[in-house]
């Protein structure tokens, strides 16, 4: 299998900023990842490699369309560099906790090339909410 983020993890945040990233994925970010504003309500955390294909990729979005700069702004204004500590943790500046509503229980999300980091209640409730859709949401995508 090659380096693809998957799983679901539980994790505490302490009260200095620092999550410790599971075992099974650190390998893959000791050269260093991206921490950035996510989508629903989560952060996404890039290691350095997915992290320049993204930036590449929004490089090339159209600066004169109002909803390409939002975008662009969100994750490359919220974006920052982190790395994993001896113990395993990185550390996460407070807009990006403040941003993701993060408080002590977090859950750490592998989605193929990215991480997600969520707060506990705002993921089970992101999955209460979706789950029960989840045979409509495939019908609609692999038509």
């Amino acid at each position: 299998m090659d380096n693809s983020f998957i799983g679901e993890y539980n994790h505490s945040l302490d009260n200095k900023g620092r999550l410790a990233i599971p075992a099974k994925f650190r390998s893959s970010l000791k050269k260093g990842a991206v921490v950035t504003k996510g989508l629903d309500g989560c952060l996404f955390m890039y290691t350095e490699k997915e992290w320049n294909k993204w930036v590449a990729k929004l490089s090339e979005m159209s600066t004169s369309q109002g909803k390409s700069r939002a975008f662009a702004r969100l994750m490359l204004a919220g974006a920052m560099p982190v790395r994993i500590d001896v113990q395993g943790r990185i550390n996460l500046p407070k807009y990006l906790i403040d941003f993701a509503k993060l408080k002590n229980n977090v859950v750490i999300a592998g989605l193929m090339n990215r991480l997600e980091i969520w707060d506990e209640k705002t993921w089970d409730k992101y999955k209460k909410q979706t789950e029960p859709e989840s045979e409509k949401i495939a019908e609609e995508l692999f038509v």
